[in-house]
């Protein structure tokens, strides 16, 4: 498959997709800030329950973002979007009725299910909708959406906890309603991935694609492996940050997580182009090795500055990752499954959090909180030697140039 170098990208389209995701991730995260106070006020919840209502969605979205993408090959991407979108509305209306603990917990996962279908369908079409040079930017650029709706969604439902939890549920309810109607604004020209009958089990398209299924598809099995690795300096960064420069009379680790976050948003806006650019394998050998660097100078940092400075660095190199990886899989993919290979993809994002969320806590336990980032920059390092190393094609494929050469890399997404 290859695209024609001045191809336009759609921008309505584009603009309905990450509007979607946007409003979707907003409604799906009003309710992050206030459920704790929910379920302590009106179910009396201990700490063990207030955190399993919180997470659970993690479990489904696991297991779902897969068979998300594999839908999304056969049923088209909209389609698979927009139900999605609808699920997490429902999720939302659910909040309004008189739930008991055990209802709640389904309905999160529910939501789970809602929210790996929105994601994970939106950004196979993101992919499919731009022009071969631009699929790397517009990957990172999808990102920025998702995090700017969960930004949103935090914001809001904290603000309006203070008026009542029946506005907070309204909210949940009404930005996936946007979200629905945002995507199915977009039109689906004819021919577009998903719309094609799908191929037999068996064909020579799924024995390229390397057959499997869920997190085992051959494509998304090494990239992903890279992603959950360099998902523990994130992990270790969100979860202890604070309570490590607290304990060293620094304080102020709230900044250093904020500055983490604009840079992180701020550097797909400013060199998003990088790995369409470069290719793929190089700036995620590079981005992974940055968020190594940068994880280190937090666990040094003798004050605030460069504590910042660190996570600065972090959130530069942090943030290039998923997206070249995720180019990484869309290259080897064959594009009639493309959609489960970047579920498969994604998946490994949830699992790495489910991992190194206990891991981390258990290593800031036993040792001291230093430990916690000389982890997370071990395995950034870990994952930028395995991008460098899954990133070379193999013998004879996709291209003419040798493996590990610059111009190799190029050829081989265009023939992907």
């Amino acid at each position: 498959m290859t695209d024609h170098p001045a191809r336009a990208v759609p921008r309505p389209a584009l603009v309905g997709i990450f509007g979607g995701l946007f409003a979707g991730y907003l409604g799906l995260t009003a309710v992050i800030p206030v459920l704790p106070a929910f379920l302590r006020d009106r179910h009396a919840a201990g700490d063990l329950v207030v955190g399993l209502v919180v997470t659970v969605t993690a479990g489904t979205a696991l297991l779902v973002r897969p068979v998300a993408g594999a839908l999304a090959d056969r049923y088209g991407h909209r389609t698979v979007m927009l139900a999605g979108a609808l699920v997490a509305a429902l999720g939302g209306l659910l909040y309004f009725l008189p739930l008991a603990v055990p209802a709640l917990v389904a309905v999160r996962l529910l939501l789970g299910a809602g929210e790996a279908a929105l994601f994970t369908a939106g950004a196979v079409w993101t992919v499919a909708l731009a022009p071969h040079h631009r699929r790397g930017q517009l990957i990172g650029l999808y990102g920025v959406s998702m995090w700017g709706g969960i930004s949103a969604g935090t914001f809001l439902g904290a603000t309006l906890q203070q008026v009542s939890f029946t506005a907070v549920w309204a909210l949940a309810a009404a930005a996936p309603l946007l979200a629905a109607a945002l995507i199915a604004l977009v039109p689906v020209p004819h021919g577009e991935p998903g719309t094609a009958a799908p191929r037999e089990p068996g064909t020579t398209a799924q024995r390229k694609s390397g057959g499997g299924g869920g997190l085992l598809l051959r494509p998304a099995l090494l990239p992903g492996t890279a992603l959950a690795l360099g998902a523990a300096g994130y992990a270790g960064l969100a979860a202890f940050v604070v309570l490590h420069l607290d304990a060293r009379g620094i304080g102020s680790g709230v900044l250093v997580l904020s500055c983490f976050s604009a840079v992180y948003a701020g550097t797909r806006l400013v060199i998003g182009h990088l790995p369409d650019k470069l290719g793929p394998r190089r700036v995620a050998a590079w981005s992974a090795a940055g968020e190594a660097v940068g994880l280190t100078i937090v666990a040094l940092a003798p004050n605030l500055p460069v504590a910042v400075a660190g996570g600065v660095v972090t959130g530069v190199g942090f943030s290039l990752l998923h997206p070249s990886l995720a180019l990484m899989v869309m290259n080897r993919a064959d594009p009639t499954r493309q959609g489960a290979a970047i579920g498969a993809y994604t998946s490994f994002w949830d699992l790495g959090l489910a991992v190194w969320g206990p891991v981390t806590g258990l290593v800031a336990a036993t040792l001291d909180y230093p430990a916690v980032f000389g982890v997370g920059a071990a395995c950034a390092v870990a994952a930028a030697a395995m991008a460098a190393w899954i990133g070379r094609p193999a013998g004879g494929h996709g291209g003419t140039g040798r493996p590990g050469k610059p111009g190799s890399e190029r050829t081989e997404a265009r023939a992907a």
